[in-house]
């Protein structure tokens, strides 16, 4: 008798249990539903695209397969994780194409076949955990460090044809496996710069982007109602050929000073004891490393800083390969 009663309360228990979980995911669905029909205000939408979609784990470089789950919520709700953006705007389709980068060198999928593109411009962070001020997109846990301008920079300069490669592998990683500390980090960029320029043997130039460590007093700057974050170029002279990376780079911060005054801090060169001396500027008569905003500094004011840079460079490396 007693066990008969348990195995119907038993039966009754999981019917329960499944009707809840039913009610559960018709609710889910139906609400999200619901706020796919509309578009929520956001400011700078193409910035917060571009950050929510660069930090998106279905597109990674290693994703190349989605999840059963990816799929199946795909069909169910109309919103597409690959395309984070559908999430606050269900007509969004995407600024970007998936890139994927495979064995080190960058590849655009088309419906047919991947074709390489044949890179010029190489970005990387030889300390690509500098961090920026985490406010404006703190609720989207997004968090704003220098490997963020990369991809600002990528989809500027593409913008006007140019082909550019990120550097995706974590500086941190190669310093593991070459046993350096972080003082060694000049040393594990310079792997990747010479991996990348093995499989890329396109590449010509090479930017190396970080950020200052000073207050926000001396990074920002005001001009015509908008807030910049400053930028300062640097150049190692223990480099013995640093004077054609210091006229390139003199000639990009001028032309930077043009468009808007004061925004960049000039050139900061660096050589004696105790400072690294060379930043692997021996490595190219092309090589940029810049200083970008400091810690203070929000993903806003670095955005409207790259906007003016990446038409700077835009128009120093069209010349410049005349």
């Amino acid at each position: 008798m007693g066990k008969k009663f348990k195995a119907k309360k038993l039966k009754k228990f999981k019917i329960k249990l499944i009707i809840i979980l039913l009610i559960c995911l018709s609710s889910l669905i139906v609400t999200v539903k619901i706020l796919a029909k509309i578009n929520l205000p956001v400011k700078n939408q193409e910035l917060l695209t571009l950050l929510t979609q660069n930090s998106n784990a279905f597109l990674v470089s290693h994703h190349n397969n989605y999840s059963y789950f990816h799929k199946i919520m795909t069909k169910i709700i109309d919103i597409d994780f690959t395309k984070p953006f559908t999430l606050l705007n269900s007509n969004y389709k995407g600024l970007t194409e998936n890139n994927t980068v495979e064995n080190g060198i960058e590849t655009v999928k088309t419906d047919n076949k991947n074709e390489k593109i044949n890179p010029t411009i190489y970005l990387y962070n030889s300390h690509d955990t500098e961090e920026y001020k985490a406010t404006s997109f703190a609720e989207y846990s997004v968090m704003p460090t220098v490997k963020l301008a990369d991809y600002v920079v990528k989809e500027e300069l593409e913008k006007d044809g140019f082909k550019v490669l990120i550097e995706e592998t974590t500086i941190s990683s190669v310093r593991s496996s070459l046993g350096l500390n972080y003082a060694g980090s000049y040393q594990a960029s310079r792997v990747l710069m010479e991996q990348a320029k093995a499989n890329n043997p396109t590449l010509k130039y090479f930017i190396d982007i970080h950020r200052d460590s000073l207050t926000k007093d001396k990074t920002t700057l005001t001009y015509e109602d908008k807030n910049y974050a400053k930028v300062l170029f640097l150049i190692g002279l223990e480099n013995p050929n640093y004077q054609e990376n210091l006229d390139f780079t003199t000639l990009i911060s001028d032309k930077i000073n043009e468009k808007v005054p004061g925004l960049s801090k000039g050139i900061y060169q660096k050589q004696g004891p105790g400072v690294n001396g060379v930043y692997n500027q021996d490595f190219s008569n092309r090589a940029i490393l810049i200083e970008l905003g400091g810690p203070e500094n929000t993903i806003d004011e670095i955005y409207e800083t790259l906007l003016v840079v990446c038409e700077v460079l835009s128009e120093v490396i069209k010349n410049d390969q005349n």
